[in-house]
C-alpha cells in the first residue's frame, strides 16, 4: 500500500527536506501480544504508521510480536512508546486482553533491514503477463512475460500487500495492445504500479508521491527496469491537486487510504477520462461501503471488487 499525507511525523511535509535512512533511524516497533489478539495489534500499528505489520510467534513461549519498520528520529521514541502503551491500555479496558503487551523500540543496522528485504520478499506473478521480483532472485520469466525488477528500499510497494496486487491485477487487465492506455498513479511508493504499467505497454504514465523520498526512488527503480523515459515520477500532494483538469488518463490508481479518498473524490476523478477507470485501494473492508457510496453519488459503479483478509479494493467506471 502506498504512502499518504496523513501521518506528517513519517512523511515529509511540502517543500521540507527529506530525510532519509542516513540521517533519521529505522526503528523497529513492536507489541508483544497473544495469538489470539494479533489482528487487534496490528490494527493498532497499522493506523499509527500506514503500513501492514508483520508478525514473528515464538514456538517456545507462544508469544507473538507484531512490528512495523519506520525512519524514527530520538525525539519521538519516547512519544511514541507513551501513545503505544495508552492504546493497549484503552483496548484492555475495552476487554482485550494484550498479553504481555510490552512495546519494544529497537534501532535496526542497515544491514539488517536489506537482508530482511531479501527474506521476505519473493516473486509473485500477476496473471500470465507480468512477474515482479527482487534483483536477486533467479526466477525466470514465462514466455511473454514482462519482468518488474524492484528493491524498494523504504518506500512501499512490493505487490505482496493485498491492495497493491489488486492494483496490478487490474492495471495488467486494462492494458490493451491496439490502443495504448495512459496511466495515473497517485501515492505510487516504490513505483511498481507506474514501472508495470510501462512494461506492459501503457502509451504515457504518470506517478506521483507525498514523500520525496518514494519519488526519488521510482525514478531509480524505473531506471532499473530501463523505462526511466516511459515513467514520471514527481512530488505532489493529492489534497492541494487542482479541482479541475484536462490532463486526464484512462486509468487512474489511487492506493491511498479511506478517507483521502472519499474527501478528494472530485480530484481524483477529475483526472480519469471519461470512459476511463478508477482503482481505488488502501481500503479497509469495513471503510469500503463508504467509500463506494461516495463513488456512487458522484455517478461512478463499482464493476469488480475483491476482499483480501481486512483490506477490500475496488475497480470503479462511470455509469
Amino acid at each position: 500500500m502506498a504512502r499518504s499525507p496523513v501521518n506528517p511525523r513519517f512523511t515529509p511535509k511540502a517543500g521540507s527536506k527529506s530525510k532519509t535512512a542516513a540521517s533519521v533511524p529505522l526503528r523497529q516497533i513492536g507489541i508483544s501480544t497473544a495469538p489470539a489478539d494479533e489482528d487487534v495489534v496490528s490494527e493498532v500499528l497499522e493506523g499509527e504508521f500506514s503500513q501492514q505489520p508483520g508478525i514473528y510467534t515464538d514456538a517456545a513461549t507462544g508469544v507473538s510480536t507484531v512490528s512495523v519498520y519506520a525512519p524514527l528520529p530520538q525525539s519521538k521514541v519516547a512519544e511514541t512508546r507513551a501513545l503505544l502503551t495508552r492504546t493497549i491500555a484503552a483496548l484492555r479496558a475495552k476487554g482485550h486482553e494484550l498479553r504481555p503487551g510490552r512495546v519494544s523500540i529497537r534501532t535496526v543496522p542497515p544491514q539488517d533491514w536489506s537482508e530482511s528485504w531479501k527474506r521476505h520478499f519473493k516473486p509473485i506473478e500477476i496473471g500470465p503477463s507480468l512477474l515482479v521480483k527482487p534483483t536477486w532472485s533467479r526466477r525466470a520469466a514465462r514466455r511473454d512475460q514482462q519482468v518488474v525488477l524492484l528493491d524498494p528500499g523504504l518506500s512501499f510497494g512490493t505487490g505482496q500487500h493485498a491492495t497493491t496486487n489488486f492494483c496490478l491485477t487490474q492495471v495488467a487487465a486494462l492494458r490493451k495492445a491496439a490502443h495504448p492506455p495512459t496511466l495515473m498513479d497517485m501515492g505510487t511508493g516504490s513505483g511498481i504500479l507506474a514501472i508495470a504499467a510501462a512494461k506492459l505497454g501503457y502509451a504515457r504514465v504518470e506517478a506521483f508521491d507525498f514523500d520525496l523520498d518514494c519519488v526519488r526512488i521510482t525514478a531509480e527503480n524505473a531506471a532499473l527496469n530501463g523505462v526511466e523515459t516511459e515513467v514520471r515520477p514527481y512530488f505532489a500532494d493529492v489534497t492541494k491537486l487542482p479541482a479541475r483538469t484536462r490532463d486526464q488518463f484512462d486509468v487512474v490508481c489511487a492506493n491511498l487510504i479511506s478517507d483521502l479518498l472519499i474527501a478528494h473524490r472530485d480530484r481524483i476523478l477529475a483526472r480519469v477520462r471519461p470512459g476511463g477507470s478508477v482503482v481505488l485501494a488502501g481500503i479497509l473492508a469495513t471503510q469500503f461501503s463508504e467509500v463506494a457510496t461516495a463513488y456512487g453519488a458522484a455517478g461512478w459503479k463499482r464493476v469488480r471488487a475483491k476482499t483480501d483478509r481486512e483490506w477490500r479494493s475496488g475497480l470503479f467506471r462511470r455509469r
